[in-house]
């Protein structure tokens, strides 16, 4: 008997001994998981250098070419049969070389006109590959637009086809309508110069009429086009992410974070038109997130309510008096209208330059 206790007494230790010595191996373990992930991303950041490295000569090559072509033309009255000739010399001499077709040749010229005389443009061009820069020069019509596409291209890291996106949905438009319309409110609140007034979801692929479950429903099942639509800095903290205020909880319909301004971004999402009691429960929203939520090292919450309509006029006589940090967006389930779009943005600036005038000729003598 005793025998068997001393036995049970050193199994007892034995265990023991096993488990404590089990602790610093799997801290160890931890430890090299935690470095191994440090080289990894040691090794993708210098893959990422290296590819854009390797990137801006290819596009500086362009730029070269495009300038050499452009001299020629100009001095020398090269035409289409002699950039077609050298585009076909270069394929019997060198077929190593791609991308010399005679169509892509102009494109180099076209892009070096483009950019030659902008000294703003041209590091950007360098940043984004030559498909993007081909996209960019295609279809913005404007050095504005074009600045805007190359900017936010670099910044958010596109693909083509988050890039083509971007364009079909109008984002240059509907952000400088935006940023016209509520330049006021961004000035009382920067926070919010990160939103706009205006999204287009049409990924989501529901009916005309719907709920605002099937919204939201529709939102996460497509989050990552969604996020696309706000800018690569948002990211989702929760959806239906409850407050405890008091005795009692209540639901934000979506939060998220902003890394670039390091704040939460509450989301209301309304089916019907802005009605002025909506910015209501927003304020009350961001107010216990600002006290219960946000850590100290962040800045103040904003918010916006997301709604089907708004009435332009009852948004600004709402928002004239608040000091939060809200604003009022309508989304739309289809593809705008460029042309309308346009020419919003056109009376938009007529309209602030009349209004500058005003100002400059009401400032004469007495």
């Amino acid at each position: 008997m005793k025998s068997d206790e001393k036995l049970s007494t050193v199994s007892r230790e034995i265990e023991r001994s096993e488990k404590l010595a089990a602790v610093p191996r799997e801290l160890e373990q931890a430890d090299n998981i935690y470095a191994f992930k440090e080289i990894i991303t040691i090794i993708e950041n210098a893959r990422k250098n290296a590819y854009k490295a390797v990137n801006r000569e290819l596009i500086s090559m362009y730029w070269e070419v495009g300038k050499y072509i452009c001299d020629k033309v100009l001095f020398a009255k090269w035409g289409k049969s002699i950039v077609k000739e050298f585009s076909h010399f270069i394929q019997s001499n060198n077929p190593e070389i791609n991308g010399f077709s005679a169509s892509n040749i102009w494109r180099m010229k076209q892009f070096y006109e483009t950019y030659a005389k902008n000294e703003k443009l041209a590091p950007l061009v360098r940043e984004i590959n030559w498909t993007q820069n081909l996209i960019i020069m295609a279809r913005a019509k404007t050095e504005e637009e074009r600045e805007f596409y190359l900017f936010l291209c670099n910044k958010n890291n596109y693909s083509k086809r988050e890039l083509q996106r971007q364009i079909d949905s109008k984002l240059y438009e509907r952000t400088m309508i935006s940023d016209e319309i509520n330049k006021d409110i961004f000035v009382r609140n920067p926070g919010l110069s990160v939103l706009r007034d205006s999204y287009v979801l049409e990924f989501l692929d529901i009916p005309e009429k719907h709920k605002e479950k099937d919204l939201q429903k529709a939102i996460l099942a497509n989050l990552r086009k969604f996020i696309l639509e706000f800018g690569k800095d948002f990211s989702l903290i929760g959806e239906e992410y409850r407050v405890q205020v008091g005795n009692h909880d209540f639901k934000i319909d979506l939060l998220l974070y902003n890394r670039d301004l390091q704040c939460l971004v509450a989301i209301e999402l309304k089916v019907v038109d802005f009605q002025p009691e909506h910015l209501g429960m927003l304020e009350f929203y961001l107010e216990a997130l600002d006290r219960n939520v946000k850590k100290s090292n962040e800045n103040p919450s904003v918010g916006l309510i997301f709604c089907a309509g708004k009435d332009d006029e009852v948004v600004e006589y709402t928002l004239s008096r608040s000091m939060s940090p809200a604003l009022i967006a309508e989304y739309q389930t289809h593809l705008p209208e460029k042309n309308l779009l346009a020419n919003k943005l056109r009376e938009l600036r007529e309209l602030a330059e009349s209004e500058g005038l005003a100002d400059d000729d009401g400032g004469g003598e007495e």
